[in-house]
């Protein structure tokens, strides 16, 4: 049948460009049932990820719902919404969309919160869309990419002297819930160089979206950033849309030269996204109810970001990991510390004792950080680390006085020089440390005699 022209621009509000069902004829559908999250459809003719439209023509309750094909079987089709379902009835139309999702992009977003479909959230009014581009960027051949080689500062002096991060490098950060992670990627939203900052919320409570903007992420950072925020109580596919828009809008400003930092929280809310549509559509779980797609979907994600070609900007990505309970070895933290390069750990045992920000030095590492410092500095971080360590690993018995001073020379230093350590290592909220003042306070760390041990 032939459709009426239907204009999309009140979904895409705050856009001067709008999205329009065309006039030729199309294979509708119809809406046979509902199970959980997952709409089944027939005689629907749409492409796997493509978009459709499910139309309650009722004239008391008319209502559309945009969902997106996630599956197909027997002559049935699949499909995840984006918004929520009341008002929808058995029979509705199922109409496929033209495109397959083209997203709004620009300078004019800088400074705007915007959720995964590209619509305005603040409230500022109007957006001029410069360009309009598939949710799918350009994949860059690995062996085309700039290689890492030069440090970013990100204004924590833990981080820059003991984790340095190199331009396009991708580090987790990971940690159990109230460790201090958000006001962490609040810090290095303040302090990091870089020409254009994109977050990402996915996930989170609502409550914290707006305390992040307003109290972490400040008017001074939000100049110069973009923000994609899809709370808890989205829809999945919804959630896994915001991480893949806010990635889109890095890799955009990357092709145009710019020096960009990603920090998304989490990307532990997107797997679970990812987890919530794979099991609601039949497929199996396999690690800790975990199915397989979603250890297929991470490394495409993260792979996203990094260095372009050589003479091109750059994406240097933070991704937040929640560890349940604590746990290191949870499945998605595990999967995610194979494909990042380098993770921060956050202790609780610090965060309790009033130690931030909460690093734990012995468990994180930046695995190019050889790379982009000189072998002093190199030399300087590792024996730092040694003597933490050796510290940490005689605590019970220099805290009850059982260690006998002369014992071994290595804990000796440790002791000596801890409280230069911890001073080092702790760091107050507004305090802004560069990548030089970093190297210096760490050298000055140590006396001469501890410089060569």
């Amino acid at each position: 049948m032939r459709l009426d022209r239907v204009s999309f621009a009140k979904r895409l509000a705050g856009y001067s460009e709008a999205v329009t069902l065309p006039t030729q004829p199309l294979v509708e559908g119809r809406l046979l049932r509902m199970v959980g999250l997952t709409l089944e459809a027939e005689g629907l003719r749409a492409a796997l990820g493509s978009r459709c439209l499910v139309i309650n023509d009722d004239s008391y309750h008319p209502v559309q719902v945009e969902a997106e094909v996630m599956g197909f079987s027997n002559g049935k089709i699949f499909l995840m919404p984006v918004g929520s379902l009341a008002g929808i009835a058995p029979g509705a139309r199922v109409v496929p969309l033209p495109d397959t999702g083209r997203l709004p992009m620009g300078m004019s977003m800088l400074g705007r919160v915007l959720d995964g479909t590209g619509r305005a959230l603040d409230g500022k009014g109007g957006m001029k869309a410069e360009d309009w581009v598939p949710m799918d960027g350009p994949a860059i051949n690995p062996l085309n990419r700039h290689p890492i080689s030069e440090p970013l500062d990100v204004g924590i002096r833990s981080i820059n002297g003991l984790l340095t991060v190199g331009r396009g490098q991708r580090l987790g950060l990971f940690a159990g819930t109230g460790v201090g992670k958000s006001v962490l990627l609040g810090m290095m939203t303040r302090f990091t160089e870089a020409d254009i900052i994109v977050v990402g919320l996915i996930g989170e409570r609502g409550r914290e979206v707006k305390e992040f903007i307003d109290e972490i992420l400040g008017h001074e950072g939000l100049k110069r950033s973009v923000v994609v925020a899809s709370p808890a109580d989205d829809a999945p596919l919804m959630r896994l849309r915001a991480a893949m828009y806010c990635t889109r809008i890095a890799e955009y400003f990357r092709d145009k030269g710019k020096n960009v930092l990603l920090l998304m929280d989490s990307l532990t809310r997107f797997a679970q996204a990812q987890r919530e549509i794979a099991l609601a559509i039949g497929e199996p779980p396999a690690t800790k109810g975990y199915p397989p797609s979603v250890f297929a979907r991470l490394p495409k994600l993260v792979e996203r970001a990094g260095n372009a070609e050589k003479g091109g900007g750059s994406i240097t990505a933070f991704y937040t990991v929640l560890s349940e309970g604590d746990d290191q070895q949870d499945p998605i933290a595990d999967a995610a510390r194979g494909v990042l390069d380098g993770h921060i750990v956050l202790s609780r045992r610090l965060a309790e004792e009033g130690h931030y920000p909460a690093i734990d030095i012995e468990a994180s590492i930046s695995r190019v950080m050889p790379q982009v410092v000189s072998a002093e500095h190199m030399r300087l971080a590792q024996r730092f680390k040694q003597l933490w360590s050796r510290y940490q690993q005689s605590r019970d018995l220099i805290s009850v006085g059982a260690y006998v001073p002369g014992g071994d020379a290595d804990t000796d230093l440790a002791i000596a020089r801890q409280p230069a350590m911890v001073k080092y290592l702790r760091q107050n909220l507004q305090d802004n440390e560069s990548l030089e003042s970093s190297s210096a306070q760490l050298a000055a760390t140590f006396n001469p005699a501890a410089a060569g041990a």
